[in-house]
């Protein structure tokens, strides 16, 4: 995948777990601070690892395999609330993400 693709998608999971993180805020009948906390560091990371890859670094390789580990974390503690359109938005980009990553780590084995 070519790397404007790779950091659209990236920027694309940061800013669904963004959302996610806000609306689950809102939420009074449940507990969210697990999935807030998966939402905020898979934001953090998936951003981080935008800017990195951006920037060419020759770590990126690392970046990527956190980034695809946290966001596997971050949808599965998302499809625990398929009734939240919002939770349900956030793993499908972090899913989207996290397959993203592992597509890379498998071409730069070879």
């Amino acid at each position: 995948m070519e790397k404007q693709k790779m950091i659209e998608v990236l920027q694309f999971c940061a800013a669904q777990c963004t959302h996610c993180y806000d609306a689950c805020q809102l939420e009074k009948e449940m507990d969210m601070s697990a999935c807030m906390m998966h939402d905020q560091d898979c934001a953090d990371l998936c951003r981080l690892t935008a800017q990195v890859l951006e920037r060419k670094s020759e770590n990126i390789d690392i970046f990527l395999k956190t980034t695809l580990v946290m966001c596997e974390r971050c949808a599965s503690e998302c499809e625990k609330y398929p009734q939240m359109e919002h939770c349900k938005k956030c793993a499908e980009a972090c899913r989207k993400c996290a397959e993203m990553c592992h597509e890379h780590e498998l071409a730069h084995r070879e």
